[in-house]
C-alpha cells in the first residue's frame, strides 16, 4: 500500500462526509496530529495522523504555493 501524500493547506475528501453535507476538507495543521476544517460550515476536527491517512480518501486540490 503506498503512503499518502498530503500538506498544509490542500483540500482532501474524506471517507464519510461531514454531517453538514459537504465532503471537502482543508488541512490546516500537520505533525503528528492533523487539524482539518470543514469547508462547508467551519468546523474544524484534531485527529491523529494515523486516523487521517486512514479515514482520507484522495486529495482534490493542492495547497501548493508556487
Amino acid at each position: 500500500m503506498e503512503a499518502k501524500t498530503f500538506q498544509l493547506d490542500d483540500v482532501v475528501e474524506m471517507k464519510k462526509p461531514h454531517p453538514c453535507g459537504t465532503n471537502r476538507w482543508r488541512i490546516i495543521r500537520t505533525g503528528m496530529d492533523v487539524r482539518i476544517k470543514c469547508e462547508g460550515c467551519g468546523h474544524s476536527v484534531l485527529m491523529p495522523r494515523a486516523e487521517f491517512e486512514k479515514k482520507m480518501r484522495r486529495v482534490l486540490e493542492s495547497g501548493a504555493k508556487t
